[in-house]
């Protein structure tokens, strides 16, 4: 699952075929799909074929848990920049 499963799908394997240090078997299927958060803001084409949806075997799930959790995180963000770089490295 990848919110651009949609673009990076279109030359995978040429990219990695390509590439020194990868290698796919060429019996291995890879299924692309958009998560459910972002399939919202793809084209209406985009549905049909990478929606989880219609990926039989697949959860239903949004696949973007830290993207929701992102306002809730910028509350509590602060607390983690108080600590001065004399402590952080005693932490360490």
């Amino acid at each position: 699952i990848y919110d651009v499963g949609c673009q990076w799908s279109v030359n995978f394997r040429t990219w990695v075929k390509s590439s020194p240090s990868l290698f796919l078997p060429p019996v291995l299927e890879i299924i692309p799909a958009v998560g459910k958060f972002h399939l919202a803001a793809h084209k209406l084409s985009c549905f049909p074929r990478y929606s989880l949806n219609f990926v039989k075997g697949a959860g239903h799930l949004d696949g973007e848990i830290l993207e929701t959790l992102w306002a809730p995180f910028n509350k509590i963000s602060p607390t983690a920049r108080s600590m001065t770089q004399a402590p952080q490295a005693r932490g360490v």
